[in-house]
């Protein structure tokens, strides 16, 4: 496993987690950090034995948006360089969301402006009842650019435009309402709720658990046109000859464990 500055990587069978670990920092981003997330993620994606991923945090907050000192350099950059920097932040948050295997959020503290791309990123966003939520670029005259394809689709162009716009921040039941994450619970219980959902995910099978990433990313905002209908049959069709439906539905009807679930 590599060794990380700003994170810590952990396989543990089934499940690879990702740790935001610089909590004197409150774990803010910076090119050291997004360079590493990315990597951690190629990490896990290229371990076969891994099915599910969960980005997780250490200290107070999740992620508290950008490094002051990284904006501070920023702020002297040329348009090209700034172009550059954007990109790799851009580049990140499309690994995250482009992973073939399920990522899990698991939200404990607050999370703001970076942060909040970070967190729309994965498929499944799990939050403590104490973390707050925040859009926060336009009182430092920046926009939400780069997160902002990530940060629509999960909260609702509605939401997006009172949030990018005002910069108010709200809290987790405001963010479940409003569908940035999918369910809020007591800071004790967030480690069951997660691994409630960790365990769904990896008693499914692997490959279909991607393919259904790549509908979701396929279809989702479309027209119910003939061109759609006919690709999402073609879909199915071709998943049905693979070995492991063939599995999936022989271990079904014959009331045993499918083979992905079965000891190495």
């Amino acid at each position: 496993m590599s060794h990380f500055e700003t994170l810590e990587f952990q396989a543990d069978g089934a499940v690879a987690r990702i740790w935001l670990n610089r909590p004197e920092m409150r774990n803010a981003i910076d090119d050291v950090f997004i360079g590493e997330l990315s990597a951690a993620f190629a990490q896990a994606e290229a371990a076969p034995q891994v099915r599910v991923v969960v980005v997780g945090a250490r200290g107070p907050a999740f992620c508290a948006g950008a490094n002051l000192n990284w904006m501070r350099k920023a702020a002297e950059y040329t348009e090209a360089q700034n172009l550059q920097d954007a990109g790799g932040l851009a580049t990140m948050l499309q690994t995250l969301h482009h992973s073939s295997k399920p990522v899990v959020a698991r939200i404990q503290g607050d999370v703001y402006a970076g942060g909040m791309g970070i967190v729309s990123a994965c498929d499944i966003a799990i939050s403590a009842d104490t973390a707050n939520y925040c859009l926060s670029e336009v009182k430092i005259g920046l926009i939400p650019a780069t997160i902002s394809p990530y940060v629509i689709r999960a909260m609702g162009a509605r939401a997006a435009q009172r949030y990018f716009l005002t910069a108010e921040r709200f809290t987790a039941a405001e963010a479940h309402r409003i569908g940035l994450v999918h369910e809020v619970v007591a800071a004790e219980a967030l480690d069951a709720k997660v691994e409630d959902i960790v365990k769904s995910l990896a008693g499914a099978a692997p490959a279909a658990l991607g393919e259904c990433k790549r509908l979701l990313r396929d279809v989702t905002g479309q027209p119910i046109t003939e061109e759609l209908t006919r690709e999402t049959v073609r879909r199915i069709a071709a998943i049905r000859a693979t070995d492991e439906a063939r599995e999936g539905l022989q271990s079904f009807l014959q009331k045993r464990k499918p083979s992905w679930l079965l000891p190495k």
